[in-house]
């Protein structure tokens, strides 16, 4: 499997095979053993007391493990399948970047160029130059500006209080809402100098709906969602979907769990690229196709060229670290470290692993997570990916973080 993908002939060369017609199998010529996955997944979320899960794990062709346990909401007992509604949040991002790659790939934006021409909010952005001795920020104008390449990659300055010490400060000084959507703040240091994971694709969707003349939800539907036949996921959720809706948890001190009151949503008037979207494991698992097929959806037609899919897998932040991140709001998160004694890297939308010996995925592999605990993997060299979403904060919850582990581990171990 070493050879898989090597090339961009041979990514293309099977792109086509699967257009083709091809028969699905797996690509390692063997049987899921979709049992011992079960077991890992049922046993290890009641050891840790985890309400719900879903998880899925696909190749480029067909499904190769489908499991979920627990129940829609504790009242009811519904049990949760597939198909039930979860609160994706960050899993939104990568789909945000796919539209903003389709939009560089019909010449209407550069990935280099300063987003401000569209963006005229961008345009004159200040620099955080630490605090007063009353606690006023210091600002100072930036000296680069932003571009698309800054926002896809999270090297644009623009940072979440969650997990940036000085954003933190200057939100708790100036009432940035926690669930505001690409608030104008100032930069946490110069675009192009660091990274840090923040507001930068909430600005990346705006700049889709400037470029498009569409709102995000309309220009995800005609483009992205409908041509994958992504019908359940969607920027809030609709009264006839929302007995499928998996209940939201924040689990406390004690290790045990309260539920939001369970309400129907208001419908959205405003579209978050960054955070928005609620989905299901199936239908993330055909986004995770489309990626895996280099841009094809397998019905001869193309979200995204190849060598697009290609640039979002290749690392953009140079010798920068991806993937650490210390909390300052830790009911919301946890501390975050991606890939322990490793380093991992930054593409265009996508989380690249670094060499690991975590097991699991192969160096190279694309991931990103959502707030509420979801996960995915996407393992081009390998050509299988893995969804898993739970519904629960603070996020990277030890608990969560453990039963992907032993979920990724065990879908190799089982191949």
């Amino acid at each position: 499997m070493s050879q898989v993908f090597r090339s961009r002939s041979t990514r293309r060369q099977f792109a086509g095979l699967l257009l083709a017609g091809t028969q699905a199998r797996s690509l390692f010529g063997a049987t899921f053993r979709s049992k011992t996955v079960d077991d890992v997944l049922r046993n290890g979320m009641a050891t840790r007391r985890i309400p719900a899960v879903a998880a899925m794990v696909v190749d480029g062709t067909r499904t190769l493990y489908t499991g979920a346990f627990g129940n829609r909401d504790a009242a009811s007992k519904i049990p949760v399948n597939a198909d039930s509604l979860f609160q994706i949040a960050s899993m939104t991002k990568p789909i945000t970047s796919v539209a903003a790659m389709q939009l560089v790939e019909q010449g209407r934006v550069g990935l280099d160029a300063p987003v401000s021409k569209f963006l005229p909010q961008l345009a004159e952005m200040q620099v955080l130059h630490g605090f007063t001795a009353t606690g006023d920020p210091i600002l100072r104008p930036a000296q680069n500006t932003i571009t698309l390449r800054h926002l896809l990659s999270h090297t644009s300055g623009i940072s979440y209080p969650t997990w940036h010490e000085g954003m933190f400060k200057y939100s708790q000084k100036a009432g940035v809402a926690p669930t505001s959507i690409a608030p104008v703040v100032p930069l946490m240091f110069e675009p192009g100098a660091s990274w840090q994971y923040g507001y930068s694709v909430d600005w990346a969707g705006r700049l889709v709906e400037a470029i498009s003349g569409l709102t995000l939800q309309q220009y995800f539907r005609k483009n992205i969602l409908d041509p994958l036949g992504m019908n359940d996921t969607d920027f809030g959720v609709a009264p006839a979907k929302f007995d499928r809706l998996v209940d939201r948890y924040q689990r406390n001190p004690d290790g045990s769990f309260t539920a939001a009151p369970r309400v129907q949503p208001p419908p959205p008037t405003d579209f978050n690229g960054g955070g928005g979207l609620s989905s299901t494991a199936n239908d993330y698992a055909k986004f995770m196709q489309m990626i895996l097929r280099y841009g094809l959806t397998g019905v001869n037609t193309q979200v995204l060229q190849a060598r697009s899919v290609e640039a979002m897998m290749k690392n953009q932040i140079g010798g920068l670290h991806a993937g650490v991140l210390k909390s300052f709001q830790p009911n919301v998160s946890s501390d975050v470290d991606t890939n322990p004694g490793g380093v991992d890297k930054w593409g265009l939308g996508f989380l690249l692993r670094g060499p690991s010996t975590l097991g699991g995925r192969a160096e190279g592999s694309m991931a990103w997570a959502g707030i509420y605990n979801t996960y995915f993997w996407i393992d081009p060299r390998r050509g299988i990916g893995g969804v898993i979403m739970m519904q629960y904060l603070p996020f990277y919850d030890s608990a969560a973080v453990g039963l992907l582990g032993e979920f990724e581990r065990s879908v190799y171990a089982n191949l």
